[in-house]
């Protein structure tokens, strides 16, 4: 005798939502209203007899239960997504056409896009390095992952990281200026500045109550590594973010200052909502989640 299972799309969109932190956030990913995906997660705890999430004003946490519930049968549900993937695989190339960031992708996404190929031999990633990512999306670009205060409320995301600001400069400039900030001396002083990190700057100011500093100059970059090969080089003191600087593993760099700042920017990945019915944006899509891109 066959035991009665948990429906499976009621499963599909717990895991969802507890893996996208978000019940709105789920409801697009599976091209679903809120009602309908409501009605999922109410079949799946009528199913267990038992409360799955704690429902505050319109957030969701986990119960013990809940916790117990996803631990026990995510490993189980991704096990069985990747053989039915092996088994539909007919061998023929699918193609992601995806925008990325240089320094994201050369700190963040390739070292670990080996684990994909893997898992998924048959996708292959086109990558658009330029920018403007969310102005190409359904036309040159599949998806992307975007540096962004917040992506256009209309597409898909999904926020990949929380970042502070670093003031970053050669080991010799930081033991000139010292371990506390002296408005005189950073006065004098060019500072680098990304593109897109236009409002970095101002808010490292703030945080440092150096308002009124007027720097000798301040140039602008459209390029990650080339900022920080800047910095390195002493031509000045790069705006960017704590990941960027740990990431780079190099030596010739130094943080300015030992101040924690909150970044307005944030790392996002972004698609049209249509898109995740595209299988290779899916294959990708659940396994940057999965891996903890």
């Amino acid at each position: 005798m066959i035991r009665r299972l948990p429906p499976l799309r009621s499963l599909e969109a717990f895991i969802r939502v507890v893996r996208a932190g978000s019940a709105k956030t789920a409801a697009a990913e599976l091209a679903l209203s809120p009602s309908a995906l409501s009605r999922r997660l109410g079949a799946l705890e009528e199913f267990i007899g038992k409360p799955l999430f704690e429902r505050k004003h319109q957030a969701l946490k986990l119960t013990d239960e809940g916790q117990q519930l996803y631990d026990a049968v995510a490993p189980l549900i991704d096990e069985m997504a990747d053989r039915v993937d092996r088994l539909i695989d007919t061998g023929k190339v699918m193609r992601l056409r995806l925008g990325v960031l240089p320094l994201f992708g050369s700190q963040r996404l390739f070292p670990r896009l080996g684990e994909l190929r893997k898992l998924h031999p048959q996708l292959h990633i086109d990558i658009d390095s330029g920018h403007a990512a969310e102005t190409k999306l359904g036309d040159t670009i599949d998806a992307a992952i975007v540096l962004s205060e917040g992506p256009d409320a209309s597409l898909h995301s999904v926020r990949l990281d929380h970042n502070r600001v670093h003031a970053i400069t050669s080991k010799q400039l930081a033991d000139e200026l010292g371990d506390k900030p002296d408005i005189a001396k950073l006065s004098k002083q060019t500072f680098l500045v990304h593109n897109d990190l236009p409002m970095s700057f101002e808010a490292w100011k703030k945080a440092l109550h150096l308002e009124k500093l007027e720097p000798a100059a301040i140039d602008h970059f459209d390029s990650g590594q080339l900022i920080l090969e800047a910095a390195a080089q002493g031509l000045g003191i790069a705006i960017m973010h704590d990941d960027h600087y740990h990431r780079s593993h190099d030596p010739r760099l130094a943080r300015l200052y030992n101040i924690d700042v909150d970044s307005p920017y944030s790392y996002w990945f972004v698609c049209r909502p249509r898109a995740l019915q595209s299988r290779p944006v899916r294959l990708f899509h659940d396994w940057m989640l999965k891996a903890g891109l």
